[in-house]
């Protein structure tokens, strides 16, 4: 019904305030629940069902139960049900094991399977989750290639998420340098938090002065020291503390964000006591930070920038020499289309003796897209060495500020690392799903001689929707999950992948062609019957069975995937006409089979076209779309047939070779053709199986189609014209001959 449905939002005190072992920490719960959505077979990202939960800060216990409920028993059989869980962005998943492009780069996610029998459900636990957006991902096996009949009975499996949440609303605050006394029990541990600025360099949190409470077990301290959340794809870093004195330290910690530090005692019935404190250093840092500098090799960041100089008013000022920051611009060009561009033009300055910074800050709704970064070696006004290159880190959350002995790695956080030399000019990385954070990019000149030269790059970060346009052979999709937008590629003509570019069962040019002929050609089948029409005089149904196979040979023209395609009009509208003429190509068929009068059957026709249109207009692939009007046309003419009968006393059509040449083989060819259409197509024999349906079809209408009636009434202008063969018109008009006059060049009537 919602966006966000939220089945209730609990809270309670779980320990009240004291002064004893937990700190005097408060815990709250939130419980929150999303709607219960079908599943679908994978066979695109476009058949997962996403859900978007919400975990806030200083939340120490996350949740999720899982839950799939089977519809009905209608052919329903055990299947496994495929739960990704990711934080920061959906899941980059792969259950078909298909290639991904060139230079894609992904981010690992949590896999859980759930077999389902009638109703099964699954737990996940998380301790110290990450806060933010956390995104869950469930879908059925991978598509066998049946198509199935909107409408039909089918099996059907409903997956529903919940999350509850516990969360410490008051936890401590480690101030820098500043001591804190802990008191820690193996059943309630030290929950604190600390403040990280822009530009840290590295941050230590040591344990000091531990030792156990006399009469609570053993001597010896046993802690283990945790600073981070825990988000999946990264663990925080944990130490273990068997002494009295301990440290973790962080080198390029997390910048201008709250992390948590975690001590838990390892000994059961065992309480400590101890201190632990704080410090961090500024190890690089810009000359000025903003857009008013006077020199513009050593503007800063633009991201957050008065956050940054409040925060660090009380830092030292570093040499400017240490570190050169970019300034960048951040333009949004469409949905989920972002650029962001340098200030001072598009050549960025890289040198050997400082890091050069380059800031990007992500929202949220860019997500959804994929983050491109390009790196081109500017070689026009450039001297570099063959010995040298240009390396670059591309990281979240924190930049990593040398490159020339450090992996593209942060404390907490993995990089993406490229490099461009003389050699080789050009880098490109696609991040799909990216997370929503400040994104870093560290460039250095590395060399191993004395000469390095001067060089310059071109660095191009932005979020386009999907990777590399989902190339030749496939089509960018944007989809919902409630207000929340992200991007797949929906690949055709056999091509597979992330991106559609995996050709492992892509279709040849020879068989999609040969395709397009078999799905296009059927429809000629379509003569025979518009001549029979013709001949019996049933002009009305035989311009419906023109309507028919002009707009399905070009509907299927347009159709196909691939090369092979031609569209002289609009797809909907194409396959609107298909449609709609397929149906009422039935419907005029059985009701001429019930030789009713024509003022009836006329308006029988009419009416029936419109109810039609309107139907398909409602819902285009509805299964009673087709067999609604089928199902009425039979009753009226068995009704009719029923009547004819009584009045005769005689079985109606009174001619068993009527029965036995002509409605049997019809009958029998229109039941094999549902019988494909509705059981049979698969993707793999669709270009066969529905042109099959067109001929068997058409080869009922030729056998169904009643003789031309012996006793003609002369209502109606398609009774009211004599056809010769011989192209002899002769107009007749209630029993008088049309004379046309030379002479008064008027009608007369003789």
């Amino acid at each position: 019904m919602g966006m966000y449905f939220t089945s209730g939002l609990l809270f309670f005190v779980l320990a009240t305030t004291a002064f004893g072992d937990d700190g005097e920490v408060t815990f709250v719960s939130e419980l929150s629940s999303k709607p219960a959505q079908k599943l679908s077979r994978y066979g695109w990202y476009g058949n997962v069902r996403l859900q978007r939960f919400h975990i806030p800060e200083e939340t120490a216990v996350a949740r999720w139960l899982f839950t799939v409920t089977k519809g009905h028993s209608f052919h329903c059989r055990q299947r496994n049900v495929t739960i990704h869980i990711r934080q920061g962005a959906p899941p980059v998943i792969n259950p078909a094991g298909t290639a991904f492009p060139n230079a894609t780069l992904l981010s690992p996610s949590l896999t859980l399977t759930l077999p389902v029998t009638s109703l099964s459900s699954t737990t996940f636990n998380l301790s110290n989750p990450a806060p933010g957006d956390w995104f869950v991902a469930a879908h059925l096996p991978e598509d066998d290639g049946r198509i199935e009949q909107k409408g039909f009975p089918s099996c059907s499996y409903l997956f529903q998420p919940r999350l509850s949440i516990r969360r410490a609303v008051d936890t401590p605050i480690l101030q820098r340098g500043l001591p804190l006394q802990q008191t820690v029990t193996s059943n309630n541990p030290a929950r604190l938090k600390l403040y990280v600025p822009q530009f840290a360099s590295s941050l230590s949190v040591s344990v000091d002065d531990c030792a156990p409470v006399e009469g609570t077990g053993s001597e010896s301290c046993s802690l283990v020291l945790s600073l981070g959340s825990d988000s999946l794809a990264d663990g925080p870093v944990q130490v273990n503390c068997s002494r009295s004195r301990c440290s973790a330290s962080l080198t390029n910690p997390p910048w201008d964000t709250w992390l948590r530090v975690f001590v838990a005692s390892v000994q059961n019935n065992q309480t400590v006591t101890f201190g632990i404190i704080s410090n961090y250093e500024v190890g690089c840092k810009p000359q000025s930070v903003g857009l008013a500098a006077d020199n513009n090799s050593n503007l800063g960041s633009n991201s957050n920038s008065s956050a940054a100089n409040s925060s660090n008013e009380s830092l030292p000022l570093m040499p400017s020499t240490c570190l050169r920051s970019v300034p960048v611009l951040y333009e949004e060009a469409d949905i989920l289309s972002l650029r962001f561009t340098p200030v001072n033009g598009p050549n960025v300055s890289v040198a050997t003796t400082q890091p050069t910074l380059l800031t990007y800050p992500l929202p949220a709704q860019a997500t959804g897209g994929t983050l491109n970064l390009k790196l081109t070696l500017n070689t026009t006004n450039a001297t570099l060495g063959n010995s040298s290159t240009v390396v670059a880190c591309l990281s979240p959350r924190a930049p990593v500020l040398e490159l020339s002995s450090q992996p593209c790695r942060t404390a907490l956080f993995g990089g993406y690392g490229v490099s461009v030399n003389a050699s080789s000019p050009k880098a490109v990385v696609h991040l799909p799903f990216p997370l929503s954070t400040t994104w870093y990019l560290t460039l250095q000149l590395t060399c191993n001689s004395s000469d390095c030269g001067n060089v310059s790059v071109v660095p191009e970060v932005f979020v386009s929707a999907c990777v590399e346009d989902c190339g030749t052979f496939g089509e960018c999709r944007l989809l919902s999950s409630y207000t929340y937008l992200y991007t797949a590629c929906s690949c055709k003509a056999g091509w597979r992948g992330w991106g559609c570019t995996d050709n492992s069962t892509a279709l040849s040019l020879s068989r999609q062609l040969s395709a397009t002929l078999l799905l296009t050609l059927s429809n000629l089948s379509f003569l025979p019957a518009i001549v029979v029409a013709v001949r019996r005089l049933y002009i009305t149904e035989a311009s419906v069975y023109l309507f028919t196979m002009f707009f399905s040979t070009f509907y299927h023209a347009c159709d196909q995937p691939g090369a092979a395609v031609l569209c002289i009009m609009r797809y909907d509208t194409l396959q609107y006409c298909d449609f709609l003429g397929s149906i009422c190509s039935i419907w005029v068929t059985i009701l001429c089979m019930a030789r009713v009068m024509d003022t009836l059957k006329y308006t029988l026709f009419l009416l029936g076209a419109l109810l039609i249109a309107m139907s398909l207009q409602l819902d285009r692939k509805g299964l009673w779309n087709l067999l609604g009007p089928v199902l009425c046309a039979i009753l009226f003419m068995v009704a009719a047939w029923i009547y004819r009968g009584v009045q005769r006393r005689h079985c109606y059509p009174p001619s068993w070779q009527r029965w036995v040449f002509y409605l049997i083989p019809g009958a029998l060819c229109a039941l094999i053709g549902v019988c494909l259409y509705i059981f049979a197509e698969t993707e793999a024999n669709y270009y066969y199986t529905h042109s099959l349906w067109h001929i068997l079809v058409a080869t009922c209408v030729v056998f169904l189609l009643p003789p031309r009636e012996k006793n003609l009434v002369a209502i109606g202008w398609s009774k009211g014209w004599r056809l010769n063969w011989n192209w002899d018109w002769s107009p007749r008009v209630c029993g008088y001959t049309l004379c046309p006059s030379s002479k008064d060049e008027l009608d007369t009537v003789t």
